[in-house]
């Protein structure tokens, strides 16, 4: 770069002198030095907390993002994985388990602020972007004898058909939605517009069932019961109790879907090394208590050596990690990866428990789905099945990611119940990740914040 410079200069600036060009350097040497040691000191502070604080006011890059969100095009899909990502080479440090730290943000927990952020520009156009129609919520809370009943089936009924179909989780709350995909409605939409065409407006606007009533039913074993004229936009929560006592299932079912691709290699042996220490540790905690099976799945790329490398649920602990230890990065190519036939294979080609304490899928990834009319059709229809299962996708995102990846990967965590995990530069491990759109959120260890989310999800 400095030699670009002073040749730059001779050619166009002769007058200029040698000792003015010797100065120049010498200057330009010395800020670089600068700078260089004034960095490493900032990483070396942040690495050395094991827990620290984002709050809004340090957000700088991603409202620089939301700016940008409107009018920066989307990656050009033949761009090489070196061009677009450039990892920062680790070669010199040992890799270990409590390296790579992470934040998580829980839209349902934060359920106010998503909605903000849904009616924002960026917000706004990224649910259109992936054809999510509305987030209409309602969330029921199912109880027996006064305590929670975890993996309960909650079905929401509109006037017309079924709307959708969730379980509870170990605190005995499942989140139902109204209208969440465009496609969902598209018989509806058709009708709307026949009935539009024919002058009919308040006949269309009465079939969309908007504010309109709906039925609940909450079913666990042999128990059951049946809630009707529910309105979502005046319920918001529903509570729900079941005579009788259900049993507990003991089984917990955690699978890791990894995209292997060559734009991970920066983190890919961190993330083996953390998820071999969750596995490890989740399993000793409650090895007593629980039945646990892991399922580790990886995925690339069409055109790619292979597509999507899935493992079955296994109770060896040590197979499971063995499987994780043994991948290597490699492929891709282009931004967009197979998501959508990693997500198909997760969902419905596994043996999830029928009952379980939580079924918890880690989507690690740093890349969107391809988009294409037909990629996001499925993607609708495998959360939608995921949901009714009670598989909760788990997002981890990693450094690479756009915004609309973010989004999406939000908008499938509240769909299925789940939450958002991403890794942060505080670790100085990888390339540079995106700041999300969030309020403030605490920075912790990667395994740490995994082991975390597991506990909260059984316990």
């Amino acid at each position: 770069m400095f030699i670009s410079a002073i040749y730059t200069v001779w050619r166009h600036r002769k007058a200029v002198s040698f000792a003015l060009l010797a100065a120049m350097l010498i200057f330009m040497s010395a800020c670089s030095s600068e700078n260089n040691a004034s960095n490493s000191s900032g990483r070396n502070t942040e690495a050395d907390s094991a827990t620290a604080y984002k709050s809004e006011d340090s957000s700088a890059p991603r409202k620089e993002a939301l700016d940008k969100a409107a009018s920066e095009p989307k990656p050009d899909r033949d761009r090489g994985e070196n061009e677009r990502r450039r990892g920062t080479q680790q070669n010199e440090v040992q890799v270990q388990a409590g390296q790579l730290t992470a934040g998580e943000w829980d839209d349902l927990a934060a359920w106010g602020p998503f909605g903000n952020l849904l009616n924002s520009r960026e917000g706004d156009e990224n649910r259109a972007y992936w054809r999510f129609r509305s987030f209409d919520r309602l969330e029921v809370e199912v109880t027996a004898s006064g305590r929670a009943v975890a993996d309960a089936t909650v079905r929401l009924k509109g006037q017309q058909h079924k709307e959708w179909t969730a379980k509870t989780n170990a605190a005995g709350k499942a989140y139902l939605f109204a209208g969440l995909f465009d496609s969902g409605r598209s018989e509806n939409r058709k009708r709307m517009e026949d009935k539009k065409e024919a002058g009919n407006n308040r006949a269309a606007s009465s079939f969309a069932n908007d504010g309109g009533l709906y039925e609940v039913e909450v079913s666990h074993g042999n128990l059951s019961k049946k809630m009707k004229n529910i309105r979502l936009s005046e319920q918001g929560s529903l509570k729900v109790s079941l005579d009788g006592e259900p049993e507990k299932s003991n089984k917990l079912d955690i699978m890791f879907v990894i995209d292997s691709t060559g734009s991970m290699q920066d983190e890919l042996d961190y993330l083996a090394a953390e998820l071999k220490d969750v596995v490890g540790r989740v399993s000793k905690e409650h090895a007593n208590q629980l039945a646990i099976r892991i399922s580790t799945n990886f995925y690339r790329d069409i055109h790619d050596d292979y597509v999507v490398k899935p493992f079955p649920f296994t109770n060896n602990i040590d197979k499971a990690i063995g499987q994780i230890a043994s991948q290597k990065a490699k492929g891709g190519g282009d931004y967009p990866e197979a998501v959508e036939q990693a997500l198909r294979d997760a969902v419905r080609e596994h043996d999830w428990s029928d009952e379980a304490r939580a079924r918890l899928m880690f989507l690690v990834l740093d890349a969107p789905p391809h988009h294409e009319s037909q990629i996001i059709d499925e993607l609708q229809d495998l959360i939608g099945e995921a949901a009714s299962q009670g598989i909760r996708i788990i997002p981890v995102v990693s450094s690479g990611t756009d915004v609309q990846t973010e989004y999406l990967m939000r908008f499938m965590a509240v769909s299925t119940g789940g939450t958002y995990l991403f890794l942060t530069d505080d670790s100085g491990i990888g390339g540079e990740h995106l700041e999300p759109a969030a309020g403030e959120y605490e920075v912790k260890l990667l395994n740490d914040l995994l082991v975390e989310t597991i506990n909260r999800y059984v316990q």
